[in-house]
């Protein structure tokens, strides 16, 4: 058949007589090398930018729907003990979980087909976000609301972190381009659900009396519960509604042909590839070598690790900073000025966390504003510190009263969440693009660790979230 306009050489299907010899033709240093040179596909483009949209809508890192509720978890956690470090135990929860689940999705990631991955996943999540979706409708006692919520959180986890592993893999092997806008959907999609926030805040406190205002601080933030219950029944019904949407689209995926020549040939010595597809896939490409043992798998995933250990680190401590403020500390922040009515400065909050978030990501569209040297990264992800003790001189709620805030601009404050928003983005997708890059890295001894390195990042942010939301107790025990 015809090359492709990148050089990318396709074979006709071979015949059950020649297979064996295809196979056995095959060595380790060709293995290295990408199987083809992938071109850009627009649709397949769009599709990973809605797949990432769809890894981070269940909360796969600091996200939109399960973070960005908050408020209205809180309003159904009026009476109840837990309401003060309900962001917290969520937080630690989701994340705790997300680092085991995470770890055996990374380590058996060579074994399973990243195909029936995302799919499982991706039904399994949707089935989740319903629930919670119905669950705004139901007013029931604080304590199984909570345990609801947790549960929810700890199953969502598992499964989003089911479908990351799957879907970092997949868009590594295809290269740069997808792999940044892959990461600039995860993004995107907090943009959305913080704006129909902002919007549904706006509708709710419109005209809003400063005596209001005063009465509505006075009572903790605990009002009549009205704007967050139709925030979060938008926020649940369209992220239900998104994700079957973006199933029906993954589907449309594994059908085409650039796919099954690049991701999907991984999966056809794994146990869930049916023969059909192993004989279709095979001929699809000018070779494959034999899949990996579980140990061999794992011993290749701890050199990955160990040769690129920099690039983990930074990762892990970029969201660990994140997540030791945002949001369990930032939604205590209140506005300085009284005219200012709390939710909506936390709406505008999460939005400029959002907007900054995928601005950072969106740089890296830009080859030139890659920094791929890895001890630049970690001093990005090290400076990052100083936005703690920042966001603590800002108006945080005390349980004593103190003297005014040190930072007492809510304008600055909002420039400073955009500023922690755009560092997590970028440090984030610099991460990505920097460690699974064969040209820039000299760590990765072929395109065979290409997958394993990107896996491996998505699993280091699940260790810094988990390692920021139990940090998270400490800061706030320091307030």
């Amino acid at each position: 058949m015809a090359s492709t306009s990148r050089g990318a050489k396709y074979h006709a299907l071979p015949t059950s007589e020649n297979v064996v010899q295809v196979d056995s033709e095959v060595n380790a240093d060709v293995t290295r090398d990408p199987p083809l040179s992938v071109p850009w596909d627009r649709r397949i483009g769009w599709t990973y930018f809605f797949l990432g949209c769809a890894m981070l809508l269940p909360w796969n890192g600091a996200h939109p729907a399960l973070i960005n509720a908050t408020p209205f978890f809180l309003s159904r956690l009026v009476g109840s003990p837990m309401r003060t470090t309900f962001s917290s135990y969520q937080a630690s929860a989701f994340t705790l979980t997300g680092v085991l689940s995470q770890a055996y999705f990374t380590v058996t990631s060579k074994q399973a087909s990243n195909s029936r991955r995302v799919f499982l996943s991706i039904v399994i999540l949707t089935g989740f976000l319903l629930l919670i979706f119905f669950s705004t409708f139901i007013h029931t006692n604080p304590s199984p609301f909570f345990l609801f919520v947790l549960f929810s959180s700890v199953w969502m986890s598992a499964s989003g972190a089911c479908l990351s592993t799957a879907i970092f893999a997949a868009a590594a092997l295809l290269g740069r381009p997808y792999m940044q806008i892959m990461v600039s959907g995860q993004a995107a999609v907090g943009v959305v659900v913080s704006t129909v926030q902002l919007v549904s805040a706006v509708i709710s406190v419109w005209g809003a009396s400063p005596e209001a205002i005063a009465a509505f601080i006075a009572d903790d933030g605990i009002g009549e519960g009205v704007a967050e219950e139709q925030a979060a029944q938008i926020f649940f019904g369209v992220s239900v509604l998104f994700m079957a949407s973006t199933l029906a689209a993954h589907l449309w995926l594994t059908r085409q042909p650039l796919y099954k020549s690049t991701v999907g040939h991984t999966d056809m010595h794994k146990p869930q590839a049916t023969i059909e597809d192993t004989e279709e896939r095979r001929g699809l490409i000018a070779a494959v070598g034999p899949s990996a043992s579980p140990s061999d798998s794992a011993s290749d995933v701890l050199r990955v690790f160990k040769a690129n250990f920099i690039f983990m680190f930074s990762v892990a401590y970029i969201f660990m900073v994140t997540l030791a403020i945002y949001p369990s500390i930032t939604v205590s922040v209140l506005p300085t000025n009284p005219n200012v009515h709390p939710l909506l400065f936390s709406a505008v909050h999460f939005v400029a966390f959002s907007v900054g978030d995928l601005l950072g990501r969106y740089i890296c569209a830009f080859p030139s504003l890659i920094v791929w040297s890895a001890h630049k990264i970690l001093a990005i992800s090290l400076l990052r510190t100083l936005f703690i003790p920042i966001v603590l001189l800002c108006n945080v709620q005390r349980p004593t009263a103190m003297g005014p805030p040190i930072i007492s601009s809510d304008v600055l404050y909002i420039l400073i969440m955009l500023a922690i928003g755009l560092t997590n983005g970028y440090g984030n997708a610099i991460c990505f693009l920097s460690a699974s890059s064969i040209e820039h890295n000299h760590r990765l001894k072929g395109y065979e660790d290409v997958d394993i390195a990107a896996t491996l990042v998505g699993f280091l942010i699940v260790v810094g979230l988990a390692m920021g939301s139990l940090l998270s107790f400490g800061v706030r025990a320091a307030i």
